[in-house]
């Protein structure tokens, strides 16, 4: 009895200290744009979220994120808290997207919290590698886990192989937005999970990523909608580097408006051009298939609400990054545009803490890593390690609270970690991904953005997002703005040097470089 006695006297503080903690609920979609939430000043009039701006009158709204340049790097970066040069041992292997890494050397942080007395959970579209980690990094496990099962891999919306909690895998029916909401609200309701115990829930779902496929429920209603089009549709694009110069993707119809054109035999997913399609149907149904998205935000917090868990949860909403139709020419991500891959991101804090910065707009840009150790500092923990972004929480507790060091975002196409010492050369296809963008640097701070692309003798970018938020205008080219230049360019050096990016000290000389 004596002995029973102690055990409690040691583990009930634990518990309890445990139980103090909030919950944390990430709400992370696929190639989601800004412009299809309707609270974001870029999106379309006839845009209808309810639920997520919503969600944004409660909490904080980030203007400029940059999460990720793609689905495998950002997600990655959302594991580790690293940029991908800092991931170790991830790599692309077999056919795509198979993948792997060594856990040893590329341990994902969900693991810290588990032994922290979170209950982790993940639920809904896996990226990085075959191993999705359940029983050492998640309690709790309902993926789609892409790289494991290749042929399945272009099912983003229906009749996926599932695999429940390290199971084999069961193929399952229904439109993959609602099921993956489902999932998440069994799971804030009580199953899978000691509800003695914080927990922490990252719902991932699919939407809206290629082919693009709304919830039949919702095609056609946007069916008469007026869109405009983007300026640089079409070339020429003064002041863009080459590649940029380069895009094709729409060309003028019959009557004047841009249609598809081919540029490929076959794109992502297995989609395949649509040569006179008009990039309205394209944007049209793109939006369409958010509204399934909107309405399991409001499910899942709903579920929050009902159980009585909304006080005491921190939500954050954002997308692995954005999508660009048409802007600059593109019909894609993975280019540091932000049509390309600004993301949207809002964080709510939990309820009880939420009124002081609720509806409160945050302008200065910030990075997809800083969420890891904005996650760490929201549970009280300390970083199992050191990470490269910076804990976003002043912004969530003090209205005048703001941000002191730059944003950055790094691409470097399909390798990882150490393996990006060697920058390749222009004639050497691993130096690109998607549409041939080749590997960046991107820093944003303040009003301004910079890029470098690490292509010998190409330009730098550097744009006014204030004056011109459509990046249109290229300052690096104008003589007047050079010593701003240089002061971006040190900057994008320096923290580079900060996260030990393994190229810092080889990057090619760009034109632009006196």
């Amino acid at each position: 009895m004596n002995r029973t006695l102690a055990f409690l006297a040691l583990c009930l503080p634990l518990l309890a200290s445990a139980a103090q903690k909030p919950n944390i609920l990430f709400i992370y979609t696929d190639d989601q744009s800004t412009r299809t939430v309707g609270c974001y000043e870029d999106a379309f009039d006839w845009v209808k979220t309810p639920n997520i701006d919503g969600l944004a009158r409660q909490g904080v709204r980030f203007a400029r994120a940059y999460i990720g340049s793609w689905c495998m790097p950002s997600r990655a970066t959302m594991l580790t808290g690293h940029h991908q040069h800092g991931v170790e041992s991830m790599r692309m292997e077999g056919q795509y997207p198979g993948s792997a890494y060594e856990p040893e050397q590329c341990p994902f942080w969900p693991s810290v919290f588990r032994r922290h007395g979170y209950v982790t959970a993940q639920i809904g579209k896996w990226h990085t590698g075959v191993d999705g980690g359940y029983g050492r990094d998640w309690d709790y496990q309902i993926i789609w886990n892409r790289p494991k099962y290749v042929k399945n891999s272009p099912n983003y919306y229906y009749d996926q192989m599932i695999e429940f909690n390290g199971g084999k895998p069961q193929l399952v029916k229904g439109y993959s937005t609602d099921n993956y909401t489902r999932w998440a609200v069994e799971f804030i309701n009580g199953k899978g999970r000691d509800p003695r115990k914080p927990w922490y829930l990252w719902l991932c779902y699919g939407a809206v990523h290629g082919p693009f496929t709304p919830a039949k429920r919702h095609l056609g209603d946007y069916k008469d909608v007026k869109v405009p089009f983007p300026k640089d549709v079409y070339p020429p694009r003064p002041g863009k580097p080459k590649y940029v110069q380069k895009m094709e993707h729409w060309g003028p119809g019959k009557d004047g408006q841009p249609v598809e054109r081919k540029v490929r035999e076959l794109g992502p997913v297995g989609m395949k051009d649509i040569p006179g399609r008009p990039l309205r149907d394209w944007i049209q149904q793109y939006h369409e298939g958010v509204l399934a998205i909107d309405e399991g935000v409001g499910r899942v917090l709903k579920g929050l609400k009902d159980s009585g868990q909304d006080g005491n949860t921190l939500i954050v909403f954002t997308s692995d990054q954005g999508f660009a139709w048409g802007q600059h020419g593109f019909k894609s991500k993975v280019a540091p545009y932000h049509a390309t891959v600004g993301a949207p991101l809002i964080i709510r804090p939990p309820a009880v803490k939420a009124g002081k910065t609720a509806g409160r707009l945050v302008r200065s840009p910030v990075s997809g890593v800083d969420l890891p150790p904005t996650f760490f500092a929201q549970a009280g923990l300390p970083l199992p390690w050191k990470m490269h972004g910076q804990d976003l929480s002043p912004l969530l507790a003090d209205p005048k609270a703001k941000r002191n060091t730059p944003a950055m975002l790094v691409h470097t196409g399909k390798i990882y970690g150490s393996a990006t010492e060697e920058i390749p050369s222009a004639d050497d296809e691993r130096l690109y991904h998607g549409p041939g963008v080749p590997w960046y640097v991107m820093l944003a701070e303040g009003q301004f953005k910079y890029v470098r692309n690490l292509i010998a003798g190409e330009v730098e970018e550097l744009y006014d997002l204030k004056r011109d938020p459509e990046e249109l205008k290229n300052l690096a080219l104008q003589p007047r703005h050079a010593k701003r230049l240089k002061a971006y360019r040190q900057k994008a050096v320096e923290e580079l040097r900060r996260t030990q990016a393994p190229f810092a000290a080889s990057m090619p000389r760009p034109s632009t470089l006196k």
